[in-house]
């Protein structure tokens, strides 16, 4: 065939869609599990839906990406959400981002913030440092660096923080003493919003629905259960468990590089450098409790806690109850054992290891010369919302087709 597609999450089914609607129909999309998705899949638990990997919505600020989804659908059946987002540091809940909500704390804590972030290394002209928790002192103060932004990245990617660079850092704001205090006589935020500021959630069903949609589309040019284990890059073959061989002119794969047991015909120093990638794993609960809160979702840096995020399912999904939680593969033996619906994420988020840029750069110059093509959170080790990765995966058909 011409195109064959690894996975069947947002990336690879709106690559798939797109070739469709474009009159290409050489291609076939291959998936492990018995239903589309990804890790945007949903499940019925209590009578309402449960999103099994985590909080994950549409957002608006890109009107091309969400018309495309819309054809699968209709905007109408989605209800609009002005974020509510909270922190619990210290006694304190606060909104988010922490750096631009100083000011909703008690004043003892205020006080402390602002002379923490008035000697912050960035605001003193002190050289950027290259280690990772360093880096989280400079840029953000001793206080927000060991209530919050320390204790958080531990529970949600790793407790060992050495093995993180600070490339991807660089989309945090400087916190300046000057508009922080600012911030707190005036009692207002500052700065630019979060992402997600607006959000789209389905009115009648969880988020997979888009995505069982999207795959429905696409008719039988998707063949589940398809557990694929290789990758020929000479003979341009994929393999599965079951012996099953597919041969096609361009693989698109979205599925993690370190899932593939071989791959013939790749430099064995390339093969080595996928074994340094590093990603968490995330295991979501389902908790019945209704939360009196209006928040959607909350952070929680607090170690004694196991789990770092809840989403508040009644403030977003309309006519349910309850809430879930997202808990690191790492801390979930804290937990007391209980009956509550869980599921494992095993790639959840790709973790921004120090050699990551070069060992993706080499190997998705390296497979594009050979007519494989990484793409979404996991064929390019990125961690990509929804939203974007259905904007590379439109912008990368454009390209090829």
């Amino acid at each position: 065939m011409k195109y064959l597609i690894l996975g069947a999450g947002p990336a690879g089914l709106t690559f798939a869609n797109k070739l469709l609607q474009a009159g290409e129909d050489g291609f076939i999309v291959l998936e492990r599990e018995n239903t589309a998705g990804g890790l945007c899949r949903s499940v019925d638990v209590d009578g309402s839906p449960f999103d099994i990997g985590g909080g994950h919505f549409l957002d608006v600020r890109r009107p091309e990406v969400n018309e495309f989804l819309f054809q699968f659908m209709p905007e109408d059946e989605w209800n609009m959400y002005s974020r509510r987002t909270t922190i619990h540091v210290n006694g304190n809940v606060i909104g988010q981002p922490i750096e631009a909500n100083i000011w909703q704390m008690q004043m003892e804590d205020q006080v402390e913030y602002l002379k923490s972030i008035a000697i912050a290394g960035c605001n003193l002209g002190e050289p950027m440092p290259e280690k990772f928790i360093d880096w989280i002192y400079w840029k953000l103060g001793k206080k927000i660096a060991e209530d919050y932004m320390i204790p958080y990245n531990q529970k949600m990617f790793s407790r060992d923080l050495d093995l993180l660079g600070t490339y991807w850092l660089d989309k945090l704001p400087n916190v300046s003493f000057e508009e922080t205090l600012l911030s707190c006589l005036t009692r207002k935020a500052y700065g630019k919003d979060p992402g997600h500021t607006q959000f789209y959630y389905p009115k009648k069903y969880g988020y997979g629905e888009l995505w069982l949609r999207m795959a429905a589309a696409l008719s039988d040019r998707i063949i589940f259960g398809a557990n694929v284990k290789g990758i020929d890059f000479t003979a341009k073959t994929v393999t599965t468990a079951d012996g099953q061989k597919y041969r096609a002119d361009t693989i698109i794969t979205t599925i993690p590089w370190m899932e593939f047991e071989e791959l013939a015909g790749m430099p064995e120093d390339m093969k080595e450098s996928i074994g340094e990638l590093k990603f968490s794993s995330i295991q979501t609960e389902y908790h019945p409790e209704h939360l009196d809160t209006e928040s959607h979702w909350v952070y929680f840096p607090d170690p004694a806690l196991s789990y770092h995020r809840i989403l508040v399912r009644h403030n977003f999904c309309p006519n349910s109850r309850g809430y879930w939680s997202e808990t690191n593969r790492e801390r979930v033996e804290m937990d007391e054992p209980n009956d509550n619906f869980k599921y494992m994420n095993q790639y959840a988020y790709p973790l921004n290891t120090i050699r990551k840029t070069v060992i993706m750069k080499k190997l998705m110059d390296w497979s594009r010369e050979h007519g494989v093509y990484g793409l979404g959170r996991w064929g390019e080790h990125s961690h990509y919302n929804s939203d974007v990765t259905v904007d590379l995966a439109m912008q990368m058909a454009e390209r090829l087709k």
